[in-house]
């Protein structure tokens, strides 16, 4: 009997300990057991290394419905804390009480639902130095918890109800089997931890329980690891799935996007869609002789995460070129980038100077100065899109349409970014610190109109607009903050102008020289429709405008899961994105004529 059929034999039928008010639940969610899986080579022994283990995401993962992830119903609580038992993992689950999670909580409660599974990615994998095929997980991540009929390490389990003693009736026949296949087990367990028959005997002398015995077994192997070097052997790239999946992955992008493959992915480059579906599929160790290319597709989309995962890193790496590609200048060259935790608005505080420092008397009096502060708020805000590829594009291996919605979805997150931070510049919003708009004769950063570039006086504009920038004092309005021009942002119809007035020309006298050559870079935003221009500081030194995405998902985050009212594969573009003026002193506005 292996190792992990011997954790938690007793109680199996109990109910699982469970908290009626706090709708809370302990569990084993892992004893790191081996587990059988196959793939194209046939079966290997896979080990989770508990040292390993990254539990840093642990708290606040989703609790599902046997590892289905199609919609929110399939999420029925989440871990809540967890701590680390000899030999096993142990996760405290706060269960749901929607209605539509009632029937899987019923069965945990009643402890006829009593198996627990992991899903979890692997970042490393450690060879073996045995002929065996044996794949140790190196570094991994568990990213949810599920409830399941039957799991593949049996010790992960509902943990179950002590008895009362008047809820079953206890011969000296029923204790005396109890204690031969405790006897048994405890047997079975040092054989399957290595151990020596003598250190078995010394374990049923002592009558320990199983539990404990596995806690010891489970110390004997870890100090043997200690004490036995390792030794590491080459492995076949080839040989790894992660890697093999990647070099696919990097075909496929090839293909979407016209580029040259690497050297590793060029031989997966003649591969359909239809064989990668079948790889994927085969991997599993589910043979796919005699399935049709739409069976094919669905067991793809089932049986594997590997197919749907290659589509949408495919997607991503289309989607992020094309974004990137599509940015403004305003917000590559003017704005702040940040993060936000939630969709809270956040405060970004300003604080003034200390002054210049006072001179000591003669007593050694060194006297306190005080700090004027201001803030400034904004909030995120979510936006998305959809789109599907149709199942008759997958069979047909067409891959046009991909490449078109990935690409489009970039460029649209890309627009929607740039469109809220211009009408943030252009709607000269209200600032927190004085309830005076950004731009503003009171700031000092607002010149009068009738002065546009590319007349006899652009030059003496832009002066008046440094000196101006110059003169900002800080939040103290006593220190000068010497505010010093680099960008000149203007819209199309200024653009020609602006780039006459920043040419270098070769001035005959020294009146007739150009002071802003080379000081300035000129940008332009089509989104500018106007005669008005803006001068803009270095943002690193002080910024105006400022965007944020939340700190888990920055940028625009694409998903898939296979489609529902279309047949096919549907994708999802989320982006979480807010922006804010966080402060006037680093800008000023010309309106033009």
């Amino acid at each position: 009997m292996p190792l992990d059929d011997l954790l938690f034999r007793r109680g199996d039928l109990t109910p699982a300990s469970f908290d009626s008010d706090a709708m809370t639940v302990e569990a084993v969610i892992s004893t790191f057991a081996d587990v059988t899986r196959r793939d194209a080579r046939g079966s290997f022994t896979e080990r989770l290394d508990p040292a390993g283990l990254d539990l840093s995401g642990l708290v606040g993962a989703p609790v599902l419905d046997g590892h289905r992830q199609g919609s929110a119903r399939d999420v029925v609580g989440t871990v809540t804390a967890y701590r680390m038992e000899p030999g096993a993992l142990v996760a405290t689950i706060r269960l749901s009480s929607a209605a539509d999670a009632a029937p899987v909580v019923d069965r945990i409660r009643e402890g006829t639902l009593r198996g627990v599974s992991i899903g979890y990615r692997v970042t490393r994998w450690e060879p073996s130095n045995s002929r065996a095929r044996l794949r140790t997980a190196a570094a991994w991540r568990i990213f949810e918890v599920s409830a399941v009929p039957i799991p593949a390490d049996l010790g992960a389990t509902f943990r179950s109800q002590d008895m009362e003693p008047d809820e079953i009736e206890i011969t000296t026949e029923t204790r005396e089997d109890d204690r031969a296949q405790t006897r048994a087990a405890i047997r079975q367990i040092a054989r399957s931890a290595g151990m020596t028959s003598e250190q078995a005997d010394d374990m049923v002398d002592r009558e320990l329980s199983i539990t404990e015995a596995r806690a010891e077994a489970f110390e004997a192997m870890q100090d043997r690891g200690r004490t036995t070097p390792r030794i590491r052997t080459a492995t076949r790239e080839a040989d790894n799935p992660a890697t093999v999946l990647q070099h696919r992955s990097d075909a496929l992008y090839a293909r979407v996007s016209g580029e040259a493959p690497s050297d590793a992915a060029r031989p997966y480059m003649s591969e359909r869609l239809l064989d990668v579906a079948r790889a994927c599929v085969e991997a599993t160790g589910t043979s796919t002789r005699a399935m049709d290319a739409d069976q094919l597709f669905r067991a793809a989309m089932h049986t594997s995460s590997d197919f749907p995962q290659l589509l949408t890193s495919t997607g991503n790496r289309t989607l992020v070129a094309a974004y990137q590609a599509a940015q403004s200048p305003v917000k590559t060259t003017l704005a702040r980038q940040s993060t936000l935790a939630d969709f809270r608005p956040g405060t970004r505080l300003k604080l003034s100077d200390i002054g210049t420092l006072g001179e000591v008397s003669e007593s050694g009096e060194i006297k306190h100065t005080s700090r004027a502060e201001a803030s400034e708020s904004y909030a995120l805000d979510t936006y998305a899109t959809q789109f599907a590829i149709s199942r008759k594009a997958l069979i047909n291996d067409d891959l046009g349409a991909f490449r078109d919605w990935g690409a489009t979805a970039g460029r649209m997150a890309a627009e929607t970014e740039a469109n809220l931070l211009l009408s943030l510049l252009l709607s000269n919003p209200t600032m927190g610190e004085d309830a005076t708009a950004l731009f503003h004769a009171d700031h000092g950063n607002l010149a009068s109109p009738g002065t546009s570039l590319g007349s006899v006086a652009d030059i003496t504009a832009l002066d008046v607009a440094r000196k101006a920038m110059r003169g900002m004092k800080a939040l103290d309005g006593v220190t000068p903050i010497n505010a010093t021009p680099k960008y000149l942002l203007v819209g199309p119809e200024l653009e020609t102008q602006a780039e006459q007035v920043l040419a270098q020309i070769y001035a005959t006298t020294f009146t007739d020289a150009n002071p802003f050559t080379g000081r300035l870079t000129l940008l332009v935003e089509p989104r500018i429709t106007d005669e008005s221009w803006y001068l803009f500081a270095d943002p690193a030194a002080l910024p105006v405008l400022e965007y944020s995405y939340l700190s888990s998902a920055q940028g625009p985050q694409m998903a898939s899961r296979e489609g529902w009212d279309v047949l096919g594969m549907e994708f999802r573009v989320v982006l979480d994105f807010g922006c804010g003026a966080v402060d006037w002193r680093g800008a000023y506005l010309n309106p033009g004529d």
